[in-house]
């Protein structure tokens, strides 16, 4: 994003971070949402979230992925059973695409939001087609991911015994043996990563439904 820090650009006239948190406020049985930042954004995280209910901004942003996510497990609420990860970057994520992804989660343990591929892939290697994947298999993997605690923890400490480091919470599931559900949802929920993104997301937006708002966020 030429050095910009997406998760601070406006869609719709909201900051793309503020508009993911509240997507997670208007469920009503996620009971905390833990803001996972690097040291050096932590003050201008908190300011952008202050007052809102549920949110903690906690300082333990990684080198990588899977090292912020296993830093955050330390600020889980001890009692907590399942625990959803998602990219700040994605702003336009539903709330009802959250309550069925939990729904699938605590069914099989683990679950990922996504959407069917809708292009032809190629696998290529330097340079060379390899083979074509059948497309009505493929399944472009979304956020939130959703776990069950207990099991992602074991799965977590497997990876690091066995020296992975991944870029998908949904890895550690499939790796140690876990079953992972498939939970489609819709082709909106796009992750903010390059400058395009932008004027897309706000194309989207306006596409959405708007969701009613609770009379308060805790309600």
């Amino acid at each position: 994003m030429g050095g910009v820090n997406k998760q601070f650009l406006e869609v719709g006239g909201t900051p793309v971070l503020l508009r993911s948190v509240q997507a997670f406020l208007w469920v009503k049985r996620i009971e905390e949402i833990l803001v996972v930042c690097r040291r050096q954004d932590w003050e201008e995280v908190d300011s952008l979230l202050h007052g809102l209910p549920k949110v903690r901004v906690v300082p333990a942003g990684g080198d990588t992925r899977q090292q912020s996510v296993e830093n955050a497990l330390g600020y889980v609420y001890p009692l907590s059973d399942v625990v959803a990860i998602h990219d700040g970057a994605r702003p336009l994520v539903r709330p009802d695409d959250i309550e069925k992804t939990l729904d699938a989660a605590e069914k099989t343990g683990g679950a990922v939001l996504g959407v069917m591929v809708k292009d032809t892939i190629k696998q290529v290697k330097d340079g060379v087609i390899q083979s074509t994947p059948d497309r009505s298999m493929l399944f472009s993997a979304q956020t939130p991911q959703v776990f069950r605690l207990e099991d992602y923890r074991e799965a977590m400490e497997q990876a690091k015994a066995e020296g992975w480091d991944l870029t998908d919470d949904a890895q550690l599931f499939e790796r140690s043996g876990r079953p992972v559900a498939a939970v489609v949802g819709h082709y909106d929920n796009i992750k903010i990563t390059t400058p395009e993104d932008v004027p897309a997301a706000e194309a989207m937006l306006a596409l959405q439904p708007e969701w009613e708002l609770p009379d308060s966020w805790d309600e």
